[in-house]
């Protein structure tokens, strides 16, 4: 009964552990949130959909800057988006974006997703820190770090 063998999971513990190292080293330089939800396969034919649809579950629009960003990727399926709230998206441009996704992507290509993913987190952190600066006393953490697994 091969439906019952418990699935391998996407990540070791140290990979998971230097991703939200990586997420909250980010987020200590602006008051924005970043997100990484993290799936076997898309259910979508449109990552950016998913992202989407992923974003407002997890209620990323609920941050008072309006500045969270969800980091989706479909391991599977070889498929990432980033969806970004009203606040960073219209600080950013479009080039931005797919220049973000495009490091990932080489990253990976070259067979290293962990690190895409970091790069990736701190390139959005960076933009992040660009329009939405840290500011001490103010800023808390209004979102949780962890990475979120889908199925």
């Amino acid at each position: 009964m091969t439906w019952l063998r418990k699935r391998k999971p996407l990540f070791s513990p140290a990979q998971s552990e230097r991703i939200v190292d990586t997420i909250r080293a980010a987020e200590k330089q602006t008051s924005g949130e970043i997100r990484l939800f993290v799936e076997r396969r898309c259910k979508y034919v449109d990552a950016l959909d998913r992202a989407s649809r992923v974003f407002y579950n997890l209620e990323m629009e609920q941050t008072q800057l309006r500045n969270g960003v969800l980091f989706y990727l479909a391991v599977e399926d070889k498929q990432l988006a980033v969806f970004a709230d009203e606040g960073i998206h219209k600080a950013v441009d479009a080039d931005f974006w797919k220049g973000t996704l495009h490091k990932v992507v080489s990253e990976i290509q070259e067979g290293d997703m962990i690190q895409g993913i970091c790069d990736g987190i701190k390139i959005i952190g960076e933009a992040l820190n660009t329009h939405f600066p840290y500011q001490p006393g103010v800023d808390k953490n209004e979102l949780p770090d962890e990475i979120v697994f889908g199925n």
